[in-house]
């Protein structure tokens, strides 16, 4: 049972909800694109490459698998999910891939979280 406020009275709302109530209006658009960003770093892998390319600024695959204790071909599935949801980007320099975050989607995701 919810606790109420102290006079008991029905329907008064919790005390955790003391706070005045914000006004809610839908937003499908970004409510999409936020989960969409939350689901790419929804693993503590992804998270950590986000942080060590933050780091580094730009970085080759290699480097970022010598980071984590896993095999460099879920290094690769990682990056593949963090780049189809647009958080990081790759350019390939020769036989290899460098990879950096994209400033402007971790500005929206940070903007999308803010506003929660």
């Amino acid at each position: 049972m919810e606790k109420t406020s102290q006079d008991g009275a029905g329907g008064a709302a919790p005390s955790c909800c003391a706070a005045a109530p914000a006004a809610f209006a839908p937003q499908p658009d970004d409510d999409e694109r936020l989960a969409a960003l939350c689901k790419a770093l929804a693993h503590p892998h992804r998270v950590t490459i986000v942080r060590f390319l933050l780091a580094q600024r730009a970085c080759f695959a290699g480097e970022i698998a010598e980071q984590l204790p896993v095999a460099a071909s879920t290094v690769s599935q990682h990056l593949t999910q963090l780049r189809d949801a647009g958080l990081i980007t790759g350019e390939v320099d020769g036989p290899r891939r460098c990879y950096c975050v994209a400033p402007d989607a971790l500005a929206q995701l940070k903007r999308l979280v803010g506003e929660l």
